[in-house]
């Protein structure tokens, strides 16, 4: 029986880490990872702050909490292994106002729910001396937190992947897939392939692949764009480390923050909002395709009737600078317009479910040869390992490779 081959659509970090688990566990596999860019980790992986996650916003026994907790100690340790620069900045979140202690309380229950080592509640002197710039009643110290260049570590793991004998093959968008009894069919710039399973993470296009597929239609992706500052550099010390407001529990986002990056600089943002384009990392930036397939789902409709006041305000930030540097006067109040100029920019891929939930949790659907990762947006990259252990685990499990690629 010939060795079966294993496919992989997109080469963000996400589907590097399973082609290199896949390798790592099943050495008999021919693997092929296909990315539509001329080079991998074009989007998510490289367009976002860095920053290793500790799990302290994810509901206890989510995949995103076992995940992220899990993935945060083997991207350290990946790091430090193939010598790759990272920083353990440590992070703290603060409530700027009294309603928002509630909220403060219950996220760090959460964190010790998620098993979060030393985690503390810290109060306004304490929040002094860990970022003597920051304003706060009370905060959250997650000493834990680090950054890194996400876009280094999926070189790496592309490198480590050809090592072992593993195709990349960028500028190969699929044009189409077919799943038969036996196999599936793949067409693609670059010419046809079959395939014994496919893994689909395609991010910013995995609903556009999975429906290609045959899967239901009942996840779309909608973009959110996120616009970064960053802090000048005679201005840097304003920031230790990272801090973050208190999130609102209603979305799957964390507020406009400060993030020390690994290179030295300092990041303020990002905002939220809705992005016309997959790749639109510029408010120009417009896909009639993108923006039809996001207004013609009707869950669209309904997160828009709910939300509509909170992208008000987005959007308010995203086109008036004031409004931004006031969000991030909250945190930090000597900051100021003078001292922020336009930085980069990123894209998320969320998934909307048809009753307009953004949905929170990693979503994976599978078929008997297909696996469709559907939502894997922050804190994918640092959970990155550990969903690739999860994904390689159940095709394994539940999509009866055969034994001769087990090892």
């Amino acid at each position: 029986m010939s060795r079966p081959r294993i496919v992989i659509i997109g080469a963000g970090i996400v589907g590097l880490a399973t082609g290199l688990e896949f390798l790592r566990s099943h050495p008999d596999a021919e693997l092929v990872i296909l990315e539509k860019e001329s080079e991998i980790a074009r989007h998510q992986t490289s367009h976002n702050s860095g920053v290793i996650h500790s799990g302290i916003y994810y509901k206890p026994g989510s995949l995103k909490a076992k995940l992220c907790r899990a993935g945060s100690g083997d991207m350290v340790r990946f790091c430090q292994e193939h010598r790759i620069p990272y920083l353990i900045t440590g992070k703290l979140i603060v409530a700027t106002q009294p309603e928002e202690l509630p909220k403060l309380e219950m996220l760090y229950q959460r964190g010790i729910a998620n098993g979060i080592p030393n985690l503390r509640l810290v109060s306004t002197a304490e929040i002094a001396e860990l970022e003597p710039h920051a304003s706060g009643l009370r905060g959250i110290h997650v000493p834990e937190v680090g950054v890194v260049d996400y876009l280094n570590v999926a070189r790496k793991m592309g490198e480590l992947i050809r090592q072992r004998g593993g195709d990349i093959r960028c500028d190969a968008a699929v044009l189409g897939i077919r799943e038969t009894s036996d196999a599936v069919e793949i067409r693609t710039k670059q010419g046809d392939l079959a395939a014994t399973y496919v893994v689909n993470c395609a991010g910013l296009q995995s609903d556009y692949v999975g429906r290609m597929a045959g899967s239901h239609d009942n996840v779309r992706i909608v973009p959110f764009r996120g616009e970064y500052y960053e802090v000048v550099p005679q201005r840097r010390s304003l920031v230790n480390g990272l801090i973050y407001p208190v999130p609102d529990p209603r979305f799957p986002f964390l507020g406009v923050h400060f993030t020390r990056r690994v290179a030295g600089g300092i990041e303020a943002g990002p905002n939220a909002v809705f992005a016309f384009r997959r790749n639109g990392y510029r408010t120009t930036d417009i896909n009639v395709r993108d923006l039809s397939n996001a207004l013609l789902f009707p869950g669209f409709w309904k997160m828009a009737a709910t939300h509509w006041k909170s992208a008000v305000g987005e959007y308010y930030r995203s086109f008036w600078k004031p409004a931004f540097v006031r969000a991030l006067q909250r945190l930090v109040p000597e900051i100021d317009s003078a001292d922020l100029v336009p930085g980069g920019s990123g894209v998320r891929a969320q998934a909307l479910g048809r009753n307009g939930s953004l949905i929170d949790d990693f979503q994976f659907e599978d078929t008997p040869r297909i696996m469709h990762v559907f939502n894997v947006p922050s804190p994918a990259a640092t959970a990155s390992l550990a969903i690739a252990r999860e994904l390689v685990t159940r095709i394994s499990q539940h999509m009866s490779l055969p034994e001769e690629c087990l090892r």
